[in-house]
């Protein structure tokens, strides 16, 4: 059955090689079978669009099918038999491989130039000629990982819908909502297409005392009340362990110690903030100091105060 190449791609008899050019990528990017997977309406429209287009993006063939030498499927004319073999079907083929090196294909465009924009890289040269080879979609997974893996780094195993195990590492320094490109491990590709990529969204889950501020560590440190007014060495945590801290005399809560270089993955630094907490139990001995405490009467500084 005879159809209109030009029709197809919804454009003109005089229409220029970038107007069929914008065509074709504006049909591709809404038929594409990854982009409506299962829907065999837009598939064929698909299919039918990237004929066209191997057909009109060729100079040769368009000039043949202009000319009426050939129709929309590549093959000869009934007029024209006696001028030779049978060649219309053949010229079609190099139409449509013409981004592999057939001749004349230094005039015509490359499709594995328009998927690859449209989907990125990994639509080969001439991944849609003929539409058979295509790139397999891409998988999505989402992935948990803990505070400190996202701050110094980590490997991690997944396991995959077809049930395959990969190793992903996991760079330092990463936040939740960043998204791990893994080349070729999405789902396999068609008529030998080269396969998708899996992107893996990370969530970062919340530490237990650690909190991050761009690239800086943040967190509590409880010092006793000896502590604070003597001063002294505690143990603070740090991401990549414990680290001896000096408290100077006088802490109050709310005084913030900072240690160099112990942030983000080496890049930020650590803030420490002084929280003096009293025995849980009521100490009497601490009652009587108090009682006998000269500046018991001693008020700090209050807001609205």
């Amino acid at each position: 059955m005879s159809w209109d190449p030009y029709a197809a791609l919804g454009v003109s008899r005089t229409a220029t090689a970038d107007e069929i050019r914008r065509a074709y990528r504006a049909l591709a990017k809404e038929l594409h079978p990854d982009v409506r997977p299962g829907d065999k309406q837009a598939e064929e429209r698909f299919k039918r669009a990237t004929a066209a287009f191997n057909l009109l993006s060729d100079p040769t063939t368009k000039g043949r099918y202009d000319r009426n030498e050939i129709d929309a499927d590549g093959n000869e004319r009934a007029a024209f038999y006696s001028r030779g073999p049978r060649q219309g079907a053949r010229a079609h083929a190099g139409a449509g491989a013409s981004a592999g090196g057939a001749a004349g294909a230094g005039d015509a465009f490359d499709l594995g130039d328009i998927f690859s924009d449209l989907f990125g890289p990994g639509f080969g040269s001439g991944a849609g000629r003929g539409y058979g080879r295509m790139r397999g979609r891409d998988v999505r997974f989402t992935l948990d990982v803990d505070f400190l893996d996202a701050i110094n780094g980590a490997r991690r195993r997944i396991s995959l819908a077809e049930g395959r195990t990969i190793d992903v590492a996991i760079p330092a320094g990463v936040e939740s909502g960043q998204v791990l490109r893994l080349k070729g491990q999405g789902s396999p590709g068609v008529q030998g297409g080269p396969a998708g990529d899996a992107l893996v969204e990370l969530h970062v889950k919340p530490h237990a005392f650690f909190r991050r501020e761009g690239q800086d560590i943040h967190m509590d440190l409880n010092i006793s009340l000896v502590e604070a007014v003597e001063g002294g060495k505690v143990q603070a945590p740090t991401p990549t362990g414990n680290v001896t801290l000096t408290v100077p005399a006088g802490s109050n809560t709310g005084k913030v110690l900072r240690l160099k270089g112990k942030g983000v993955a080496g890049q930020g630094d650590q803030f420490v903030r002084m929280q003096v907490v009293l025995p849980e139990t009521p100490d009497e001995d601490l009652k009587k100091f108090v009682k006998k405490w000269p500046k018991r009467d001693y008020t700090p500084p209050r807001p609205g105060g």
